[in-house]
């Protein structure tokens, strides 16, 4: 079947990947190229150091990048180079462009044979000498918008079905690009309407990246046929357009075949949310996906968008707010089907949960239900297998089978626990100073 698709003409934003090669922690230069791509108006998925060429091939293909920038000061950068351009090759993606560097490591005869075989540039320490940083960014820029992605393949449909990376990023990229009219004639019936969404908002590093991590690893094992995807909004620069989409740094159990992640840029939109976001909802339940996870950039006191978009919604914050008055002023209590509290092992965190609580409690005019029955949860999403965050995921399983959003086991949680209270990490806040106690103690002798 021919695509029913027909791609209007739009402005290209440029997307990039940006990472160190496998074994490298050397991510000084990195960092300095994709702060200089976003300047320059790309929205750069950043991944960090130590990263696969299978882990990064398969971040491009799902993000739909035009390029991908990779650092690599290991020594083995021939190899690594060439298996990454195989697998884009071997995935249907050799549309997509290849940027190197690696200072003096690479020498002038590598470099040539990497370009020959398919690289799109490696740049040594002359170009830099030659075009600066500047100039190296803009050659990048100019050769990544050169990179033409392919139509939808003839069996898109069958495709989508099976989840099929390609097809999904395709799709989801015509819906970011508001072409809503050619997606409606493709996806008439969008199906998957039983699908569940679960929204995830919150203040700026509270730490909702760590907690869906978690998560969705706790998904995956105890339901191993079930697939996940993840939309990951971060906001736009309105003064250049471009973006960091960073959520995937804080990611580790998203590397199988049941979890599909994009990141997504505001662009111009007003707001937390990308004006296509309804659209890209439609795509995800019209693949075979049995959950979609939502997490917005963080956001204000006044901004509860999230709830319109997904069908159980939860807020993550810290014990960092202020004084208990600023509760009153935060719109998602009064909206989240539940609130979580995150990295408890800060100080006054069980003070927060005690203030949310009656927060909680005021909005919804509840104050006959226990302390244990409230959706509030205090949990420490860094802390491995934290038993906060064991009662935080039953406790949403348990709520999207009471909402009938979902038929799956319920997940096993024990006694109700709160981060913090069982596990308080290998230091607990109140002694982080002990050994400047002990200097000044010896000091002062």
């Amino acid at each position: 079947m021919r695509s029913t698709i027909k791609t209007a003409p739009t402005v290209k934003r440029l997307r990039f990947v940006t990472a160190t090669t496998l074994f490298d922690g050397h991510d000084a230069s990195i960092n300095i190229f994709r702060r200089l791509l976003q300047g320059a108006g790309a929205e750069v998925i950043h991944l960090a150091h130590n990263r696969s060429a299978d882990e990064i091939v398969q971040t491009a293909i799902q993000e739909e990048a035009h390029a991908i920038a990779a650092s690599s000061y290991q020594g083995g950068h021939m190899e690594f180079f060439k298996y990454m351009r195989d697998l884009l090759v071997q995935s249907g993606a050799d549309h997509v462009r290849i940027f190197g560097g690696g200072g003096g490591v690479i020498t002038p005869e590598e470099i040539r044979e990497l370009e020959e075989y398919g690289i799109t540039r490696v740049y040594s320490p002359e170009d830099g000498q030659k075009l600066g940083l500047e100039g190296i960014i803009a050659d990048m820029m100019e050769r990544a918008a050169r990179a033409e992605i392919p139509p939808l393949p003839e069996d898109w449909q069958a495709r989508l079905k099976k989840n099929d990376s390609v097809v999904i990023a395709r799709l989801l990229s015509l819906a970011e690009s508001g072409q809503r009219e050619e997606l409606s004639v493709a996806l008439p019936s969008p199906g998957g309407e039983g699908v569940p969404v679960i929204g995830v908002t919150g203040t700026g590093g509270s730490g909702k990246s760590t907690l869906e991590d978690e998560f969705i690893r706790r998904f995956l094992a105890l339901y191993p046929e079930k697939n996940i995807a993840l939309l990951a909004v971060d906001p736009s620069k309105k003064k250049t357009g471009g973006a960091l989409l960073g959520d995937r740094i804080r990611m580790n159990a998203i590397q199988f075949d049941r979890v599909y992640m994009r990141s997504i840029a505001t662009r111009k939109s007003e707001g937390s949310l990308p004006s296509g976001l309804h659209d890209m909802i439609a795509v995800l339940r019209a693949a075979a996906f049995d959950l979609i996870i939502i997490e917005t950039p963080g956001i204000g006191q006044g901004d509860a968008g999230i709830s319109s978009h997904s069908d159980f919604s939860i807020y993550v914050m810290t014990s960092d707010y202020g004084a208990p008055s600023q509760l009153e002023k935060i719109d998602m209590i009064d909206y989240a089907d539940m609130i979580v509290i995150n990295k408890f092992d800060h100080r006054n965190s069980p003070d927060a949960l005690r203030d949310v609580r009656k927060q909680y409690r005021r909005a919804r005019n509840d104050f006959s239900t226990t302390d244990e029955a409230l959706p509030v949860f205090g949990t420490m999403a860094s802390n491995y297998y934290d038993r906060g965050l064991d009662v935080f995921f039953a406790a949403v399983i348990d709520r999207l089978r009471g909402k009938g959003l979902a038929d799956w086991p319920t997940a096993e949680s024990g006694k109700r626990t709160d981060g913090g209270t069982a596990s308080r990490g290998i230091i607990p806040m109140e002694r982080f100073n002990y050994l400047s106690e002990i200097s000044a103690a010896v000091r002062q002798y």
